[in-house]
């Protein structure tokens, strides 16, 4: 069956190769594997956006993003999402952005939300939507665990591109961290545990137009940076590559429980270990003392970012190439809009079907 699939993305971050955030790289993962597979992809996403299906481009927001701003955005999703649906009988409406439930179709078009980032994030009530037709899924099974009593879909696992593990670089020195440049991701702790260790810092990312984000840069952040750490800025797909495989370690320390982490799994692609706290789905990524380390406070970070010179960087390729798999993310994201799509067109459209059991099975099984 031949589908017309809507991929919504946050309104304020790019969708692409390059992208920053793991939700809008998984968009476009998913995306380009539905014009591989002969589906037509529309995509959503802010303008300046590269994607392989069709681009429905929204306003850049080049302002600081405010209460006023989320509404003139929200209400620009609402009306394009309304015009696409009519215009192109979308069968599906994908959802990856936190505030979702802003510009969910007015219609009951089908609909699916990724939860990407904590279920706390998330207002209780729309996670329980009495909306028809939509349905949500976790990306890690550390992260179901955090929604009880909701009916969830099967878990869909972040999966990585085989393009990290094509190549091993000569490590350097280095350490490095990854990411959007904010308090829940801790990269001053990281900042002060390398320099514990006696070991260089590269902080790479992008500092979003957000009040909070800019003042944690300004205050926590750029004091730190020195001869010793160092603040690249956001790097694309390539260079992110290159700057993994030559890493001595990837160093995660976040303060909030972690849905998954694909650039862990992108580190470890490339052969370079993961030193991380242990929140939400690290612990399940990461193999303690094989493919990096977990640790529970700031000393134990920079004992851990000392000695990870003595991991083997082919156990932790072999991990990934076993575990993270982008083909079976992708195959599963698309068995899940068959499913989804075959329900709503029957006439009783329950999710307690012989479709849904055989796709929970197929799932489990990978």
């Amino acid at each position: 069956m031949r589908l017309t699939v809507l991929n919504v993305a946050y309104p304020f971050a790019h969708v692409g190769q390059d992208a920053i955030g793991g939700a809008e790289q998984v968009l476009s993962q998913v995306e380009s594997a539905l014009v591989e597979a002969g589906h037509e992809s529309l995509v959503l996403a802010c303008k300046g956006s590269k994607t392989k299906g069709r681009l429905f481009p929204t306003s850049k927001c080049s302002e600081p993003i405010t209460d006023e701003v989320r509404q003139k955005h929200w209400r620009e999703c609402t009306i394009k999402i309304r015009e696409i649906c009519l215009e192109w009988q979308v069968d599906l409406v994908h959802y990856h952005g936190i505030d979702f439930y802003e510009y969910l179709p007015q219609d009951d078009t089908p609909a699916l939300v990724t939860l990407h980032l904590p279920p706390s994030w998330y207002p209780a009530a729309i996670l329980r939507t009495p909306r028809p037709n939509t349905w949500f899924h976790c990306v890690s099974r550390s992260q179901m665990e955090q929604c009880p009593g909701m009916h969830l879909l099967p878990v869909i696992e972040n999966g990585v591109s085989e393009f990290f593990g094509q190549k091993m670089f000569r490590k350097c020195l280095y350490a490095i961290c990854l990411g959007r440049i904010c308090p829940e991701k801790g990269f001053h702790l990281a900042a002060d545990a390398a320099r514990q260790a006696g070991v260089p810092l590269i902080l790479a990312g992008a500092v979003f137009p957000y009040q909070a984000h800019q003042d944690y840069f300004d205050n926590e952040i750029r004091p730190r940076l020195g001869p010793d750490c160092r603040f690249i800025g956001p790097i694309g797909f390539r260079q992110k590559h290159r700057w993994l495989g030559r890493a001595r370690c990837l160093i995660l320390p976040s303060l909030v429980p972690e849905t998954s982490s694909l650039v862990a799994m992108e580190a470890l692609a490339c052969g370079t270990p993961v030193v991380a706290f242990t929140t939400g789905a690290l612990p399940s990524i990461i193999d303690h003392g094989k493919t990096g380390f977990l640790a529970r406070d700031l000393p134990e970070m920079a004992a851990a970012i000392r000695k990870v010179t003595q991991l083997d960087p082919q156990a932790c390729r072999r991990a990934a190439q076993t575990r993270f798999s982008l083909q079976r993310m992708c195959t599963c994201y698309l068995e899940c809009y068959q499913m989804l799509v075959r329900q709503t067109r029957r006439p009783l459209k329950k999710l307690e079907s012989k479709t849904r059991v055989d796709w929970l099975n197929a799932c489990s099984q990978r």
